[in-house]
């Protein structure tokens, strides 16, 4: 596809690199009041889905789905950020552009360690990306086979890249839906496995070399939610009392627990060939209606780390910001936890976003009937912070986040449901689409007679992580003013075992270095 001049234009902004996070104009009042401060959002233009992530000689890349001639969805590039830290990022120039093929639809990218697909050069070890092609063409021809798996290699550690000649690897049987193409290598059998979604289950296929693949088996066609169509899977293993234990992502949309797009899982058995799940139960990795198509990070060795696209399609290309549109979920530390003997997944915020904390502010047993003012306490001017609180789950309690203009974000804990759940619908811009202000609900899932909750909250989000990220949910909202006040509710009444608010400082990533 022959590069337009706003593309062009884009390139040569992008060249010099963008920190994501402490843009200047990034307070509400500004004039880009909605811009997080901590999390990963494309200078200007349409994002949608985290692809293609990997970590390269102490390089974290994020590549991205992007159009970089507007800010609503379009053709499919792939932009590229990087992170030395996945604390502040900086964004490259656009990694891939669409072809004759078609567009640069979601998938992987991993470091070919062995060379098996020939393309090192001279000792130097290729980045393969491994990609979708949509072919526009053939789809408004209403073909059936418009969507096939192509690869593209880095050999200058992922600033520039080459697409293969031999493109496409894997050519379409006749699925409408075949896609998002996520790729590990299997050590025990020496291959690759392609995690690959097609249309209502997942297929997996293998290869010895990248190029060429040979189909394994199918997951998925009669057991979890299928609400809407199956997208952007991952497979991987996380260690459970000293034995890999396999995790099957699967995100779908529509047909989330809150509306709109989800991501599912599955926990399992894989030999190499077949995933057999422990369970048939649907659980859901992610409540909120605002993380999707999460990911992991490949070549972080045991670690099993995640991002996500932050918003939902049920209003992605509506919501009120510009002249960028979406950001990603902070990157979040994956792991597996028995409750009432069965395996869920737990999600935490990496470590490294430690390094944004301020001065704490800490307070023990304390007593909240009715009404406890935070405000003054915490000072709370920016809208940036963690909170971490504990407290027994013996009352309903909420944590309100607000502005003097009467907008506000209510976190809480509804024992007699007992649930979690954060409340948008009075958050100030909402008449954006029909379906964004309301109520969202999690199931505490622990069993546990104390609960506790870390929340991360970003200007124009939120991202709740309870009882150990088990249960997890993240939310954007677009307020009038700072939500710069805090105030913990409770009409039963509650002691708060310890609560901690941190400042977020992110003042040091404000210029370009």
């Amino acid at each position: 596809m022959k590069r337009s001049l706003l593309s062009f234009a884009l390139f040569l902004l992008t060249s010099s690199g963008f920190l994501s996070f402490g843009h200047s104009s990034a307070t509400v009042g500004g004039p880009e009041p909605h811009r997080p401060r901590f999390h990963f959002s494309p200078k200007a233009h349409w994002m949608n889905d985290p692809n293609g992530m990997v970590y390269h000689k102490g390089t974290y890349h994020l590549f991205f789905q992007y159009y970089p001639d507007g800010d609503t969805w379009g053709p499919m590039h792939w932009g590229h950020a990087t992170s030395k830290d996945m604390v502040s990022w900086q964004e490259q120039p656009i990694a891939l552009y669409p072809d004759s093929l078609g567009y640069i639809f979601s998938g992987s990218a991993v470091v070919d360690v062995n060379n098996t697909s020939g393309f090192g050069k001279n000792g130097q070890t290729p980045l393969v990306a491994i990609f979708t092609h949509h072919n526009p063409k053939l789809e408004k021809e209403k073909s059936d086979k418009f969507q096939y798996q192509s690869l593209a290699y880095s050999l200058d550690d992922g600033k520039t890249w080459t697409k293969y000649a031999g493109n496409p690897v894997l050519n379409n049987p006749g699925i409408t839906d075949f896609r998002d193409p996520k790729v590990r290598w299997y050590e025990p059998q020496k291959k690759w496995i392609m995690t690959l979604a097609t249309k209502d289950r997942i297929t997996f296929f293998s290869s010895p070399d990248l190029k060429s693949w040979s189909k394994e088996s199918e997951f998925g066609q009669d057991l979890g939610a299928h609400g809407g169509v199956w997208e952007c899977p991952d497979l991987f293993s996380v260690e459970h009392n000293g034995k890999p234990v396999w995790v099957l992502l699967v995100s779908i949309n529509p047909g989330g627990p809150n509306g709109g797009s989800a991501t599912q899982y599955f926990t399992g058995a894989f030999d190499g060939k077949t995933f057999k799940p422990f369970s048939t139960k649907t659980q859901w990795m992610d409540y909120g209606p605002d993380n999707y198509a999460g990911v992991t990070f490949a070549n972080t060795g045991d670690r099993v780390v995640l991002m996500g696209w932050m918003s939902n399609w049920q209003y992605a290309q509506q919501v009120p910001t510009s002249p960028w549109r979406s950001a990603t979920t902070v990157p979040r530390q994956l792991g597996l936890k028995e409750v009432n003997k069965e395996l869920l997944l737990t999600s935490s915020p990496v470590k490294e976003l430690n390094a944004l904390d301020g001065q704490s502010v800490q307070l023990k047993n304390l007593t909240v009937k009715e009404r406890y003012d935070l405000t003054a306490k915490t000072k709370n001017k920016t809208g940036l912070f963690k909170l971490e609180l504990a407290a027994p789950a013996t009352a309903d309690f909420s944590i309100v986040l607000a502005n003097g203009k009467g907008n506000e974000v209510v976190i809480g804990y509804d024992k007699g449901a007992n649930h979690y759940y954060i409340d948008r619908s009075n958050a100030g811009k909402t008449a954006f689409e029909k379906g964004f202000g309301k109520k969202h609900t999690v199931p505490r899932l622990s069993s546990e007679s104390n609960l506790s909750l870390t929340m991360l909250v970003d200007v124009a989000s939120v991202e709740l992580f309870a009882d150990g990220g088990l249960s997890v949910m993240s939310e954007i909202f677009f307020p009038e003013s700072t939500l710069d006040q805090l105030v913990l509710k409770s009409a039963q009444g509650i002691q708060i075992t310890n609560l901690k608010y941190t400042p977020l400082n992110v003042a040091k990533g404000v210029e370009n270095p």
